[in-house]
């Protein structure tokens, strides 16, 4: 199974786990924001409906997706264009919507100050 993991982090963070990766340590499949913001306003709940009916299901066309999220076709294709501008999902050659993970994990952490 591929999992995609899907999390906030800041520059430190990142560059560690780079020089993780660097030195041949696995890192797995994973997607960073910035910040919580950014991800809130990247992945809102219709884009995450389009993330979660395109987890394990191979290639899909716009509408078969629209069709499945019981939602109109161009709001879907819209929102699919953000998730594929943004690099979350892939637009294949023929124009179908994939995300090539059989699991996506969302993680948000809260800390107390």
């Amino acid at each position: 199974m591929t999992t995609l993991r899907i999390d906030v982090a800041g520059f430190d963070a990142v560059k560690a786990s780079m020089q993780s990766a660097f030195r041949g340590e696995p890192q797995g499949c994973a997607y960073t924001f910035p910040d919580e913001g950014t991800l809130l306003s990247t992945l809102t709940p219709p884009r995450w409906a389009i993330v979660r009916a395109l987890t394990g299901a191979g290639p899909l066309e716009p509408r078969e997706l629209a069709r499945r999220l019981h939602s109109d076709a161009d709001t879907v294709q819209a929102d699919a264009r953000a998730l594929v501008n943004c690099g979350l999902i892939d637009r294949t050659a023929e124009g179908q919507l994939h995300l090539p993970y059989d699991e996506v994990r969302l993680e948000l952490v809260a800390k107390a100050a």
